[in-house]
């Protein structure tokens, strides 16, 4: 984030204002007629994604000036997300909101202004969430503080905060129905804080600060409703369960097990907490589900992976075929080695395209990376070069997992040599059959195209093992 981008108003197009200017006719006490538009600075597609719970409910296409805009006849108010890959935000909705946005793909929290019937208090969310961006980029440091220290510390920051969020609600006058998420943007940031603090000290520091913490430490905790539908959507209530759960569930007489085995009984007991603490079938599904997701997107131990998901599934009524954990524990099982590689389709630098499958000749290592991530894009092409020079036997294939051309872009910058490089053609699709979670994921394959380990990753210490 830059800290110095100065956020500035913009001009809608003149179809817009009219429209703006006109749509209060169209109102009237029965009906929820409501308007999303605005206008994108280089933009990284042509779409704009109009979503509700992590749902799409519509596409809404770019006009070649860059604008957009939708009319809903009948939109329920309510907080809502609108995505432009990779970027998302929250955008709420009360009866017959006009909502405009300007954003700049290239700085797009950062820039992002609404205006229009409702930019009030979206422009409000928007500050609480750069406030609370910048607070984590600059109270790291405060985590090492002692507990007196530390607590006067965030104290101070959340007496701003909860004096901001005051002030506007009272220029504002915004409804109760928005106060909810008002509240939750600046109240769950610092419960997360508290949660993360005893974790984070020893992990920095050495020193165990549980019992030194004082019995209304957690008082707070008291005061939440871990049921609240309306707000299993919005991100700090959902990272502040995840925070709070990790910290309820850690498991102090850690010596007496492995990592490996630590982890799979820490998140077990995750999620028995969450089924204990959770009786609202959408939250719970909502944290079950990120409890899941983060264990698989860390653990790749084949089988503590199937007993972990044995406890998800028996808690979980979330049975779609939409739900990711489903696709991964799917993908799981087509990945064990001495199964044949599920073949993808690929990209290459010409923009041809090629399956996965023709390009195993002889023993092959897929790995991935990401222009968004590039410290290790360039480490993982610098380490396979190295393996490239002892292992010339051995072919090594970089995959992109970008949606845009940005890639080859990227790869010109560099000379990464001898390595073949390819852009996956359908994320969704490389997800589902190769479990792809994380960028650190490594694949290696026989040359008769078997798996021979699926779930590595070319830091590890062992790793060399697989190319032997």
């Amino acid at each position: 984030m830059k800290q110095n981008y100065t956020r500035q108003p913009f001009l809608l197009p003149i179809m817009l204002l009219f429209l703006l200017s006109s749509c209060n006719k169209e109102f009237s006490s029965d009906n929820y007629v409501a308007y999303f538009g605005g206008e994108i600075t280089n933009p990284s597609s042509r779409f704009v994604l109009f979503c509700k719970n992590d749902e799409v409910i519509d596409t809404i296409t770019l006009n070649k000036d860059n604008t957009f805009f939708k009319k809903f006849d009948s939109l329920t108010p309510g907080l809502y997300s609108f995505k432009h890959d990779p970027e998302y935000q929250y955008v709420y909705f009360d009866k017959n909101d006009s909502v405009m946005v300007h954003v700049n793909s290239n700085e797009f929290d950062e820039s992002m202004v609404f205006c229009g019937r409702g930019d009030e208090k979206n422009n409000f969310l928007m500050e609480m969430y750069l406030t609370n961006e910048k607070d984590k980029d600059n109270i790291f440091d405060v985590f090492d503080y002692d507990f007196d220290k530390f607590n006067k510390v965030i104290d101070s920051i959340h007496k701003k905060n909860e004096q901001f969020y005051s002030k506007k609600k009272e220029s504002i006058k915004w409804s109760p129905e928005f106060d909810l998420f008002a509240k939750a943007s600046y109240l769950y940031p610092h419960y997360t804080k508290k949660e993360i603090y005893p974790m984070i000290h020893n992990m920095r520091t050495g020193k165990d600060v549980y019992e030194k913490l004082p019995k209304t430490y957690y008082s707070y905790r008291t005061e939440i409703d871990y049921n609240n539908e309306l707000l299993s959507g919005y991100s700090p209530f959902v990272m502040y369960l995840n925070h709070m759960l990790n910290n309820v569930s850690t498991i102090k007489y850690h010596n007496h097990f492995s990592q490996v085995d630590l982890e799979l009984k820490t998140n077990i007991n995750k999620l028995n907490i969450a089924d204990t603490l959770i009786n609202n079938k959408v939250v719970k599904n909502k944290i079950l589900n990120n409890i899941a997701f983060q264990y698989l997107l860390e653990d790749q131990n084949m089988v503590n992976n199937q007993e972990f998901l044995k406890i998800y599934h028996k808690f979980s009524t979330d049975k779609s075929q939409k739900n990711e954990i489903n696709k991964i524990g799917n993908a799981i099982q087509l990945l064990l080695p001495g199964k044949k590689l599920p073949s993808v389709t690929l990209v290459d630098i010409n923009g041809k395209t090629i399956q996965s499958d023709q390009l195993i000749t002889k023993n092959t290592v897929f790995f991935f990376w990401t222009e968004n991530a590039n410290s290790h894009m360039i480490n993982a092409h610098k380490k396979i070069m190295e393996f490239k020079k002892i292992y010339p036997d051995c072919q090594f294939i970089a995959v992109n997992l970008d949606k845009h051309e940005n890639w080859k872009k990227s790869l010109s910058k560099y000379n990464f040599k001898d390595v073949k490089e390819y852009c996956c053609a359908d994320f969704e699709d490389i997800k589902a059959k190769w479990a792809i979670t994380k960028i650190y994921r490594t694949i290696v394959v026989n040359e008769d195209k078997s798996i021979k380990n699926a779930f590595t990753n070319i830091f590890d210490v062992t790793f060399e093992e697989n190319l032997k």
